[in-house]
Parts: structure tokens; sequence; C-alpha cells
């Protein structure tokens, strides 16, 4: 870039350049053949600004009542009693949750992109005698990365089971009483991947 004005016996030449180093590329600047008593000047300003916030809520509830009854079973008042048995009551729960979350590409397209890293080029050539030279380049990154994550997780989880009664009274001969198992199962199995 030339810019070439006369004040008296004097002429100053500037080139300015102004960009983005980490958007732009390269910076360059070149000023050629200027006369005596010159001032020439290039400078390139950059300034760069990113702000990436990430807030992530992860919430995970999970409510389960089960109830599981199977009854009475009674043998009585007979000449005779036979056998009396209940089934059995169960109660099964699995729950199983696995979230991801990840930050990373807004964080690393936010570092990349402000590298600073760019080449930056200035020539000043074939100026006149008494000439002032100047090449200034001033570049400034501002890069403000906050990860707010907040992971919750609820499991209430009840259960009852009961087989009941088995009864066998009141018999001349009595026979036998069983009752069934009564069994609760629960599995809670929760996983958070987080990635900034």
């Amino acid at each position: 870039m030339k810019m070439q004005k006369k004040l008296g016996a004097a002429v100053l030449s500037l080139g300015l350049v102004v960009g983005l180093s980490g958007f732009a590329g390269a910076t360059s600047g070149a000023i050629d053949t200027t006369g005596p008593d010159s001032t020439n000047t290039i400078r390139s300003d950059s300034r760069y600004r990113v702000d990436v916030d990430n807030d992530n809520n992860l919430r995970v509830h999970n409510d389960n009542d089960q109830d599981a009854w199977t009854g009475d079973a009674e043998v009585r008042d007979n000449t005779r009693g036979g056998d009396a048995g209940t089934g059995a009551a169960m109660n099964e729960n699995a729950f199983d949750a696995e979230v991801t979350v990840d930050n990373s590409a807004s964080g690393a397209a936010a570092l990349g992109g402000g590298n600073g890293g760019s080449d930056n080029e200035a020539t000043i050539e074939n100026t006149g005698p008494d000439s002032v030279n100047r090449v200034n380049f001033d570049s400034r990154t501002n890069i403000d990365i906050q990860n707010d994550n907040n992971l919750y997780v609820h499991n209430d989880n009840n259960q009852t089971a009961s087989s009941g009664d088995a009864t066998v009274k009141h018999n001349t001969t009595g026979g036998d009483a069983t009752t069934g198992d009564a069994t609760n199962t629960n599995m809670t199995s929760v996983k958070f991947n987080v990635t900034n």
C-alpha cells in the first residue's frame, strides 16, 4: 500500500494494515521508493476476543414404587388337611442411565482461532536520505472459556414383597404349610461423561 503526500520538502508515507490475525492469516505491508526526509510507517493492529460459555445442567430422576402380594393359603376344619402353599412374590427394578456431554469442540475452536501463529511481514525499501522508517505489529488476544456443569441424580426405589400366610389348622390330620419366597431386587447404574 502506498500513500504519498507532499508537505513542503518532506514526504510522508504511511502503510496501515488492520486485521484479525487469527482469521485473516498472514499480515503483510510494503513501502517502496520514497523521497528524502520521508516518514514511512507500517502498522498492523490485531484484536481477537472469544467468549465461550458452556452451561450444562444434567438431571436424572428415577422413582420406582412396587408392591407384590401372593395372598393367603389356608387349609382348616377338615378331617384330613392337605398342603397349603403360597406363590413367590418378587420385585425387580433395573435403572441404567448414561449421559455424555462434550464441550471440547467449542474450547478447541476458540483456542485454535486465537493462536496468534500467523506470520507478519513488512518491508520498507529504497527510502530517501534522512527518512524515518517504522514497523509496528500489535496483536492482542483475549479468550474466556467458562464451563459450568451441574450433575444431579435422584433415585427413589420403594419395594414391598410379601409371600402371604399359609395356614393349616383345625384338621384331624394336619398337612404341611409352605410359604413362597419374597424377593426384592434393585440395580441402579448412572454414568456421566463430561469433557470440557
